[in-house]
């Protein structure tokens, strides 16, 4: 896959569709081989293909450095953790999860409540669906739940204080990622895996475009 010719908004859409259950990539992978990129367009491709191949271990990164940044501030952290959940509520993969498994809890307590935190059925034309499932979270609208996360973070934050310190671990957590992901010399590994494991899945409209 020519990395290359992927824009940036592809790139999201991709993340966003795609599964993060999946384990983040050994140390020992990860910091394997470094290498200067020889040209704009190589760096392009390579920035791309790690971000999308090493994405679990960015997301790892990105939390540990901010939880060092909060050791000292308990309101800040569940400030970033209300904040992580509703950015993670865009991907559609732990939307979906994060609602199975809340209303799969509540069943047991209240059948007739995990009754009502059923998505909406989605019409069905000719065996296929007329339109492109919305993800619903406990039966709303997906916006309603990252709406009411981010609102209450942006209190948390402002009571803390701490949104300063988030800025500072935040800009070095994406400042270390971009340069991970410049330098580390994508292997054929990591080529082969997103062209045959999930080239169809993530870039099955990708033709299209």
């Amino acid at each position: 896959m020519d990395w290359g010719n992927v824009t940036a908004e592809d790139l999201i859409d991709a993340l966003r569709e795609v599964d993060w259950s999946s384990p983040p990539r050994p140390l020992s992978e990860f910091f394997s081989r470094f290498t200067v990129p020889r040209s704009y367009a190589k760096w392009n491709s390579r920035l791309k293909c790690n971000l999308y191949y090493y994405r679990t271990n960015y997301f790892l990164m990105i939390v540990v450095i901010l939880g060092l940044g909060f050791l000292r501030r308990p309101i800040a952290i569940l400030a970033a953790i209300l904040t992580a959940l509703s950015i993670a509520f865009l991907n559609d993969s732990f939307a979906s999860t994060f609602s199975e498994k809340v209303t799969r809890t509540v069943r047991q307590f209240s059948p007739h409540l995990a009754a009502k935190m059923r998505p909406p059925l989605t019409p069905v034309i000719r065996g296929r669906p007329s339109a492109k499932r919305a993800i619903h979270i406990c039966g709303r609208p997906r916006w309603v739940f990252v709406f009411i996360f981010s609102a209450a973070s942006f209190i948390l934050w402002y009571v803390s204080c701490g949104l300063l310190t988030v800025l500072w671990a935040l800009a070095i957590a994406l400042l270390a990622t971009v340069l991970h992901a410049s330098f580390r010399t994508p292997n054929l590994k990591a080529r082969l895996n997103t062209f045959r494991e999930e080239f169809r899945q993530v870039w099955r409209n990708y033709s299209e475009l």
